[in-house]
């Protein structure tokens, strides 16, 4: 199955993580390649490495959110790294040594232009039978959503970031 979860709403990431958590109850593998995300540490890895890392294995292949505030890192150095992640991405659906793989923010990395959407159906097209793929981030195009077994939005209706407040550490990372 291809699992599309976007959206401006928060939530896509969890969401994916979630089934993650999910297949682990039922000895399920899982490899999670992060795009656009730094080495910052989130919640998320905390919970693997401590309890789930016999099912789960993350990666973060990203340099930081693309022209956000505090990008210090050229449109060249981004692309660069989102091609490295593509090629990571395809090794590990080579592998066949997992039941699930989730491409975290691909779907935004598309969406700013850091790959294309032909990468992105390539990838949709490459997964074996036996194997689901989840794909997160906003902005899914059409032909990624026609392509997708199953597609959830998650819609904005209010957020603390809209009063200027800060990620809440364990609930937005």
């Amino acid at each position: 199955m291809i699992i599309t979860y976007t959206g401006n709403g928060k939530g896509k990431t969890s969401a994916a993580l979630g089934t993650v958590l999910r297949a682990a109850g039922y000895h399920m593998s899982s490899c999670i390649v992060q795009f656009i995300k730094d080495g910052s540490q989130y919640g998320e890895h905390h919970a693997i490495n401590h309890h789930l890392n016999d099912f789960v294995e993350v990666y973060q292949a990203g340099i930081g959110f693309y022209k956000l505030p505090g990008d210090e890192h050229s449109e060249t150095d981004h692309k660069k790294a989102a091609d490295e992640a593509i090629k990571f991405a395809y090794k590990m659906i080579k592998s066949k040594k997992y039941d699930i793989i989730v491409l975290d923010e691909l779907l935004t990395a598309e969406m700013v232009k850091l790959v294309s959407e032909e990468d992105v159906l390539k990838i949709m097209n490459s997964i074996p039978e036996s194997m689901h793929l989840i794909l997160t981030g906003r902005g899914a195009s059409n032909a990624i959503i026609e392509r997708s077994d199953l597609v959830s939005e998650m819609k904005e209706i209010k957020h603390p970031f809209q009063k200027d407040e800060p990620a809440v550490e364990g609930i937005d990372y």
